[in-house]
């Protein structure tokens, strides 16, 4: 159960529970997909009125961090990053179901952060980092190359963990083998030309123009966890918008 400190004493009691529960989520308390105690349970552990932690709980459920079900209580969320890549490359079967792409882990070494790394992860430039570079497959036809940058100390098990460990979606990897849990992220999307190792990995020519797409991804406490670069041939980037 959550501490009655609730930090800052100069904030609203709502917003010093939103704090103290994120902290809770964050160091582990409750993982993605658990329930949280009762309204009730909260109220008393916390010394404060159902409504204000009514308020709290509906605030952080507006952030995107929990899940309100009606009759079934409040939920750590579980984002679905799964084919969040795919929105952009889209691959279905001839029925138009989309197609779930496998991966391959290529490399996976130890380096040091450059400044531009570092400010990413929230390291110091010079920080030991593990990358790891892979390629995602549908029917044995590469993809995506990424390029991922991890902070060392945090991923240390990924360090040792069996190539065949780490499975299609890397996220569910960091909870289970490192604990970290990816709350959401952040992407930008540009154009570039496809270097060596990433042009061999997608089976195109070198400088070949490739869609780029970084991603950093943070933890429910807004802690930078992961920067991922994810290139796909450019002639097959679509994005597709509805504007209302």
């Amino acid at each position: 159960m959550p501490s009655r400190e609730t930090g800052n004493g100069r904030l609203p009691i709502y917003l010093r529970i939103q704090d103290a529960l994120t902290a809770e989520i964050a160091r582990g308390a409750w993982r993605p997909g658990d329930a949280l105690p009762s309204e009730d349970a909260l109220a008393r552990d916390f010394g404060v009125a159902l409504g204000t932690v009514r308020k709290a709980l509906g605030a952080l459920a507006a952030e995107g961090k929990l899940d309100r079900r009606q009759g079934r209580g409040t939920f750590v969320r579980r984002p679905d990053f799964g084919n969040a890549m795919f929105r952009f490359f889209r691959h279905a079967d001839a029925d138009g179901v989309p197609l779930r792409p496998t991966a391959r882990l290529l490399a996976r070494r130890r380096t040091r952060a450059d400044a531009g790394i570092a400010a990413k992860l929230g390291l110091a430039r010079g920080d030991e980092l593990l990358e790891l570079f892979r390629v995602r497959l549908i029917d044995g036809e590469p993809i995506l190359a990424e390029e991922i940058a991890l902070d060392a100390r945090r991923f240390a098990p990924l360090a040792a963990l069996p190539a065949d460990a780490f499975g299609d979606l890397l996220y569910p990897t960091y909870e289970r083998v490192c604990g970290a849990a990816v709350a959401r992220a952040s992407e930008i999307i540009r154009f570039d030309r496809a270097a060596t190792r990433v042009a061999k990995a997608l089976g195109v020519a070198r400088d070949a123009p490739v869609a780029a797409i970084e991603r950093t991804a943070f933890a429910i406490d807004g802690a930078p966890l992961e920067f991922r670069r994810s290139y796909g041939p450019a002639e097959r980037f679509a994005y597709a918008l509805e504007l209302k």
